[in-house]
């Protein structure tokens, strides 16, 4: 028997019992479970703290004989009935009592008296050394109601921007940090009862134990209203055990497909056209490198938007999936349970697809067999860890060899970052020597075109301007990308026709090319005033 089931027996139940009790009281009963929902209330008959303490509902207001119904319970004082019948009388008017069950009262007082929304203050990121801010925002959330808080924290974490809720078991409480554009933040710290709400919630919603002493790995989805819209996120939690117990990590995804697309990412049109014209052929390996929140998995989704066509059959292989997309075939594959994105691959590749995206290449099996597809007639795309495109082909040279075939399935190896955008409130100020000089070393053999509207003369930096509505002068996000189209100068050092087939080599010969580093593409947006030189050298 479900809980459903198990109410409306407890409630029949009670009105059977409520109705043997108005036969002993002398009372007519009414069973209102057909219409307690919809019957018209009967406001300033009388005053709510009556009705709360003489539990005492008005039914009916007098009509023209002046005839008037009222709801009681068992627990109404009998004298209360006397008193109002024997008043009623006295005016020349009549009055009528019903009883009923404790809970049909219980649903018409929470119509004639619903509870009151309780509005929380939005929960607000603190400057570096603002305890205060810190403070507040702790008392906030541990007094939240206990069935709020954890909805409560994900829809304030959404509504700052926040890529991850951190919650932290410490000795003497629980911190919760958030990750917002990047930068690590403390938000809070809570009582120990707090936390067994948050884990009892990720429990029931992302299927992970509370008793569990190994590391586990969850989903869930919340849908989030806001401002008469709403959105879905995605929730990725992994949990792991610590000291003093076990510690959550949400990473949330908030999903706009309408956002996945190659116009929204910033890049010039060199750029779009060189990734459209290789992703535009039916054959090939392209490779997404960056470490772990880079925004890799966005631009692999933005391309296979672009790609996603009723001509097109489109799978993706994920661990685990990120973003539903229509009209795309997505597999998770489950590594924490055996899986393997190479026998994932190899099974897929019997449906016959056009495009394959391959989560991550993690081992040889996986980039062999990604390899193999993309010169066989499917056009592959995949992440891989590497800190710039050309350590991406020593990476990969470290886990194959040297492998011919590689060197002509590979066809584009793109780089990216996240740096944090500055606020409009930015301040301008000329470069000092030093960073003229650097600025200048930087660029140094850039094409002319590329430095379109950069005055490398009198150079002119921004810096971040705070305020308490702006503690930290950034807002949001800009993606810098590095793209190294292969050539034919490239392929050579994947043969190994060229003995020496380090990073620094491949990238000297791709800058030859024409091929702007990360470093170089940092630069130029600090010299535009969107980020700051710190910024680029902190993420770069």
């Amino acid at each position: 028997m479900d809980e459903k089931e198990i109410q409306l027996k407890r409630r029949n139940n009670e009105e059977q019992a409520t109705a043997e009790r108005a036969r002993i009281l002398g009372l007519p009963y009414l069973d209102t479970r057909s219409f307690e929902n919809e019957i018209a209330l009967v406001p300033d008959l009388l005053e709510v703290g009556q009705m709360h303490k003489d539990f005492i509902i008005p039914l009916q207001r007098g009509g023209g004989e002046e005839h008037y119904q009222f709801m009681v319970t068992s627990q109404t004082p009998k004298s209360v009935i006397e008193r109002m019948r024997q008043e009623y009388t006295d005016e020349g008017e009549k009055a009528d009592f019903f009883l009923i069950s404790g809970s049909a009262y219980k649903v018409f007082m929470l119509r004639y008296d619903p509870p009151k929304q309780i509005h929380y203050d939005d929960i607000k990121i603190a400057g570096e050394g603002d305890s205060e801010t810190i403070a507040s925002v702790s008392q906030t959330l541990n007094m939240v109601s206990t069935e709020k808080v954890f909805d409560f924290l994900i829809d304030q974490a959404d509504k700052l921007g926040a890529s991850d809720i951190h919650i932290e078991n410490m000795r003497g409480g629980i911190r919760i940090r958030m990750r917002v554009d990047g930068i690590l933040h403390p938000v809070a710290n809570i009582d120990k009862d707090r936390y067994r709400i948050f884990m009892g919630e990720l429990s029931s919603r992302a299927n992970v134990s509370t008793a569990s002493n190994k590391p586990q790995s969850g989903h869930m989805q919340k849908e989030i209203h806001r401002d008469g819209a709403s959105h879905l996120l995605n929730i990725r939690v992994e949990t792991i055990p610590t000291m003093y117990g076990q510690d959550a990590v949400l990473r949330l995804f908030n999903f706009d497909e309408s956002l996945l697309n190659l116009d929204l990412l910033g890049l010039s049109k060199e750029e779009l056209a060189e990734i459209n014209e290789v992703i535009s052929h039916p054959r090939g390996l392209v490779l997404m490198v960056g470490p772990t929140g880079s925004g890799k998995s966005t631009t692999l989704y933005s391309m296979l938007n672009a790609l996603n066509t009723p001509d097109r059959k489109i799978i993706t292989l994920e661990d685990p999936i990120e973003y539903g997309i229509t009209g795309i075939s997505q597999i998770p594959i489950h590594t924490n349970d055996g899986g393997s994105f190479a026998e994932g691959l190899r099974s897929v590749l019997r449906l016959d697809p056009d495009v394959v995206m391959v989560g991550e290449i993690r081992d040889a099996d996986t980039a062999k067999t990604a390899i193999q597809a993309s010169i066989t007639g499917h056009l592959v795309l995949s992440s891989f860890h590497a800190n710039s495109t050309s350590a991406a082909f020593s990476r990969m040279i470290d886990l194959i060899g040297v492998n011919p075939i590689f060197s002509s399935s590979i066809r584009l190896v793109v780089a990216q970052r996240l740096v944090r955008k500055l606020s409009d409130s930015k301040r301008e100020r000329p470069a000092t020597e030093a960073e003229t000089k650097y600025i200048r070393e930087v660029l140094m053999g850039v094409e002319p075109e590329r430095l379109a509207g950069v005055n490398l003369t009198e150079i002119k930096l921004y810096d971040p301007v705070t305020s308490e509505e702006d503690p930290f002068g950034y807002s949001g996000r800009t993606v810098i990308m590095e793209q190294l189209v292969v050539g034919e100068d490239i392929q050579a050092f994947i043969r190994g026709d060229v003995a020496d087939a380090d990073a620094s080599e491949i990238e000297k010969v791709a800058r030859s090319n024409g091929m702007m580093t990360l470093e170089q593409k940092g630069v130029l947006a600090a010299l535009r005033g969107e980020t700051t030189l710190e910024e680029v050298s902190r993420v770069i």
